[in-house]
């Protein structure tokens, strides 16, 4: 039988850390997003609740069923494995208080490999290594969500918030992060089939009617993937997709007679087109080209919101940062077979900010009534693609020799390439930063690390 131990001190009330595991969400939250790990259903209560997860290795998949027992209130739990790939797994959660405001957490794991001195010889060190990797990572998490949430909450305010959106890459994670806080979320979509509470149709402009009855905040994320080689047809989807989504949720909102307080959309960096190593921030004009123009009419299709007395927050996504979807996923097959490199000339600037950022500014936005209008969400720290070719290379520890000429990036992607992997824009999130916004990986390095598990564990 080995045992692994893991403590961290907690920034919050031990009735404050158990609440927040026992949340919905709070598992999604926890499962690190370099592991092939699915969250496939949890049931009953939290003291007895019954999770299953879905392993994916390879080609191979295998079903891990844990159920919680032991639950102490305010104090700890414990899950034990029913079904998996150990023999036995006894997970004991802990959280110690230490004062009014401070906790320690310990994730104590007693467990037994199959296939007894064999599986001890062969997997025993990589077991433990994963093991190192996850809970550094759960505790990261832990810490820096519970952080955000309790910054953000106003009096114990419960939000309800309906959300567009919701399957993509920021929203399916926005939504465990927010109901892991205790708040009430609801999905709009173009089809309960696909689990949306509300469907609507941009494009012939209906929408449930009741989608917006007792919701508090609208966060505004859907709007089709601009990451394919744009023909005609395929730009007229872009510019529809995010400009008729907004302006039919405007103008139903507008048309309310107590409409929701706040309406969140998303926008991108795009609104600024190339702009070369000049600094910019939410002051900065305007540039040319098909994104700038998509961006400007996107963002001016919320007008009879803000017209209504509605708070508009247009954030102003940079590249989002994940393992499990967006610009990183694609590139991590290429760079870890070593045949990553630089794009073009890898002097463009690259404004990216981590998946955890983006939601913790998401979550900024709906609660802090300062912020308004056009809001960059981005790192504070922009690099040179060279710069993050260098750093990608150096977290997965493997060279970065391959490059990718502007010409055959143009022949392989067309315009979408001008516009995306070889435009340079150099951004600040200069209005979080007036208000004291902490990251919490400013550092694309530090970010990497956490996204990918390759964090030195401490």
């Amino acid at each position: 039988m080995a045992t692994f131990t893991r403590r961290t001190l907690v920034d919050a009330n031990a009735t404050d850390v158990y609440q927040w595991h026992a949340q919905p969400g709070a598992i999604e939250r926890l499962t690190p997003p370099w592991e092939n790990v699915e969250v496939i259903s949890t049931h009953g209560r939290f003291e007895n609740r019954r999770v299953e997860l879905l392993l994916r290795v390879g080609p191979f998949r295998r079903r891990w069923v844990a159920r919680h027992v032991g639950c102490e209130v305010g104090r700890g739990f414990r899950d034990a494995q029913e079904k998996g790939p150990f023999r036995s797994w006894n997970h004991s959660h802990r959280f110690g208080p230490v004062d009014t405001g401070h906790t320690v957490l310990e994730d104590q794991i007693e467990y037994e490999l199959p296939w007894g001195k064999v599986g001890r010889f062969v997997a025993g060190a990589l077991v433990r290594d994963k093991l190192q990797r996850l809970f550094a990572y759960r505790h990261r998490v832990t810490c820096a969500d519970l952080q955000a949430l309790s910054m953000a909450r106003r009096d114990g305010e419960v939000m309800n918030v309906l959300i567009s959106g919701a399957s993509g890459l920021v929203g399916s994670t926005l939504i465990p992060f927010l109901t892991a806080g205790g708040h009430r979320m609801r999905r709009l979509g173009r089809s309960r089939s696909r689990g949306a509470d509300h469907v609507w149709d941009p494009a012939s402009g209906t929408i449930d009617t009741d989608a917006l009855e007792g919701i508090d905040a609208i966060v505004h994320l859907a709007g089709e993937n601009i990451g394919s080689r744009w023909t005609s047809a395929k730009k007229q989807e872009i510019r529809n997709s995010r400009v008729q989504s907004t302006r039919l949720l405007a103008e139903r909102l507008a048309a309310m007679s107590s409409p929701p307080r706040t309406l969140v959309c998303a926008s991108a960096i795009g609104f600024y087109g190339e702009q070369g190593d000049e600094r910019l921030d939410e002051s900065s004009a305007a540039g040319s080209g098909f994104l700038a123009e998509v961006c400007r009419d996107w963002e001016a299709a919320a007008e009879p919101a803000r017209r209504a007395g509605i708070r508009v927050v247009h954030l102003r996504f940079g590249i989002v940062l994940s393992p499990r979807g967006g610009p990183l996923a694609r590139m991590l097959p290429p760079f870890r077979m070593g045949g990553g490199g630089v794009i073009g000339g890898g002097k463009q600037y690259i404004s990216w900010i981590g998946i955890d950022d983006a939601i913790h500014v998401i979550l900024r936005a709906l609660t802090d009534e300062s912020l308004e209008g056009p809001v960059n969400a981005v790192a504070p720290t922009p690099v040179t693609n060279a710069e993050f070719t260098r750093t990608l290379g150096k977290v997965l520890r493997r060279p970065t020799l391959v490059p990718l000429p502007a010409f055959v990036a143009r022949a392989l992607f067309g315009e979408m390439a001008e516009a995306t992997l070889l435009s340079s824009a150099r951004v600040q999130p200069q209005k979080l930063l007036d208000r004291g916004h902490s990251f919490q990986h400013p550092q694309l390095e530090e970010a990497l690390r956490h996204l990918l598990g390759r964090s030195d564990p401490t």
